[in-house]
């Protein structure tokens, strides 16, 4: 998962929007969203090491993860000596809280950089093992890619003001979300941020939705929880020329 906005109770009827797009190589095979049988999650699988970059429980918990870029990146041979990420998803979202954050605080270095945020409707935290801390998130608009929570990077400032809108004039569609999060507008050269990647990484990066041969935006994850608690989890997967794949999956908890 490579960006997320979120709207925490700034909806008279969803006080939970999540707004997600995982960015990959299009090489790294990938299951789509379904309910698995071990921890008992929605999400989909990164087959290659077994974890996932976002997900659901059945108490309509979510957890989300983002890289904390690196050059590692740009360079997809990279050998891998850390344990994968995506296992703490899985974990965020079958192990008690207290636990998992005692988890984070011991064994959070023991991974390549990372956030993850996790959390219900009454509460949403961000922790990232640059910093080793906890943030929660207060009541508004929030952003959170390959950096700290709510860096300004162009895209990220550009999703939360396009939320914002949306929000604002409550015009929360599928498709209105769908559209934000399909945005392929790129930065300006003097806009982008210095992430030790590379003048052209950079540019290819800065758009909410990434379209390249090798490395893009492979999926988008729609979830909102409604003044009812019920829970809307929606997911449309991409190809390389960023066309969508197969139907859009839709879940209802």
């Amino acid at each position: 998962m490579c960006i997320l906005f979120f709207a925490i109770n700034q909806h008279p009827k969803y006080p939970l929007v999540v707004c997600a797009n995982r960015d990959e190589f299009h090489l790294r095979e990938t299951q789509s969203m379904h309910w698995w049988q071990s921890p008992a999650i929605l999400a989909g699988k990164d087959l290659q090491a077994g974890g996932t970059w976002l997900g659901v429980n059945k108490a309509k918990k979510f957890a989300a993860l983002t890289n904390y870029r690196s050059v590692d990146i740009a360079n997809k041979h990279v050998q891998l000596v850390k344990p994968s990420r995506g296992e703490l998803v899985t974990m965020a979202l079958s192990m008690d809280t207290q636990d998992f954050e005692q988890y984070l605080d011991e064994h959070g270095q023991s991974y390549a950089g990372f956030n993850i945020v996790y959390g219900d409707v009454n509460g949403i935290k961000c922790f990232d093992n640059k910093s080793n801390r906890f943030v929660t998130l207060n009541n508004g608009f929030h952003a959170l890619c390959n950096g700290a929570i709510d860096d300004i990077w162009p895209k990220m400032a550009k999703g939360v003001n396009a939320l914002s809108s949306l929000v604002a004039s409550e015009q929360l569609s599928k498709q209105a979300l769908l559209a934000l999060m399909t945005n392929k507008e790129k930065a300006s050269i003097e806009e982008l941020p210095e992430t030790g990647i590379g003048i052209d990484w950079e540019h290819l990066l800065s758009s909410i939705f990434i379209v390249s041969p090798e490395y893009g935006t492979r999926s988008t994850s729609i979830l909102t929880i409604d003044d009812k608690n019920n829970l809307t989890m929606l997911e449309q997967s991409y190809d390389s020329d960023g066309e969508v794949t197969s139907a859009t999956n839709l879940y209802k908890l």
